[in-house]
């Protein structure tokens, strides 16, 4: 396990997009398209359990980490939100677990559903976390927590680096000139999260700007789902079946997780 860690570490010498799996199958699914790594998404997870982000349990979210873990080859890395503990020490123990099913990589939030860590705590979780056999990421949330202050945001990625963090994570950032300013102020990866409108920017000007990893969040599990409403709705009000001749043949599907 420790061989695919130190391989998913060595990504990010350059930028590299993570494609975020909400099952099994498209996680094969994925690998077959050419990803190198694959990651989870809490929000994606839950919607496949009819909840909401923040609603799933930490034996549910590592159940499903090993389930896309096993599905494939490749390193995954796992939303596991705040490490679904407050306190340091249990945080770690999460890790801990983590590595157990061979993830080879995962995420620490600084805040709950409710609130931001103070800042000595949050760094003091991250510090605690940390852990030589799998890539962790630490991620500061002000710009998801209805705090947008870029300079707390740095502050708080540095002081994170600093603890140990491999890669550094700001979901929400607003534009191109903070991604970059983000970037300027670290040594170790930045990973920036697509998949919120009118914030995601392309591969080129991400890479331009200085970032190693792209991760897609809940996005291909949205567009999948819109994918269904929208089948479904023309069933339901028009009564016609033009998705079925908009859509890939089921042997197709499969032949891409068969790769």
């Amino acid at each position: 396990m420790r061989d695919k860690a130190e391989g998913f570490r060595s990504l990010h010498q350059r930028c590299f997009v993570i494609a975020n799996a909400w099952d099994a199958g498209s996680a094969r699914i994925l690998a077959g398209l050419g990803f190198q790594a694959l990651a989870t998404s809490s929000g994606a997870h839950a919607g496949t359990l009819g909840r909401r982000d923040g609603q799933v349990t930490r034996e549910e979210a590592l159940a499903h980490a090993r389930a896309i873990v096993e599905a494939t080859d490749l390193p995954v890395s796992a939303d596991l939100e705040n490490c679904f503990a407050d306190d340091p020490a249990q945080a770690a123990e999460t890790v801990r677990l983590a590595v157990e099913i061979g993830l080879a990589g995962c995420s620490i939030e600084d805040a709950t559903r409710d609130r931001v860590y103070d800042f000595d705590h949050a760094v003091e979780r991250v510090a605690a976390a940390r852990n030589s056999r799998l890539v962790l990421t630490a991620r500061a949330e002000n710009f998801v927590r209805g705090r947008p202050d870029l300079d707390d945001t740095i502050k708080r990625l540095q002081a994170f680096e600093k603890a140990g963090a491999d890669v550094l994570m700001a979901p929400g950032l607003p534009d191109l000139e903070s991604v970059r300013r983000v970037c300027a102020t670290l040594s170790k990866p930045f990973n920036f999260m697509a998949g919120i409108k009118g914030k995601s920017f392309s591969v080129a000007e991400l890479q331009s700007a200085g970032v190693r990893r792209i991760s897609l969040a809940t996005s291909l599990w949205r567009v999948a789902m819109t994918g269904l409403i929208d089948a479904a709705r023309e069933v339901k009000e028009r009564g016609t079946f033009g998705y079925v001749e908009r859509s890939l043949a089921t042997a197709e599907i499969v032949k891409l997780t068969e790769k």
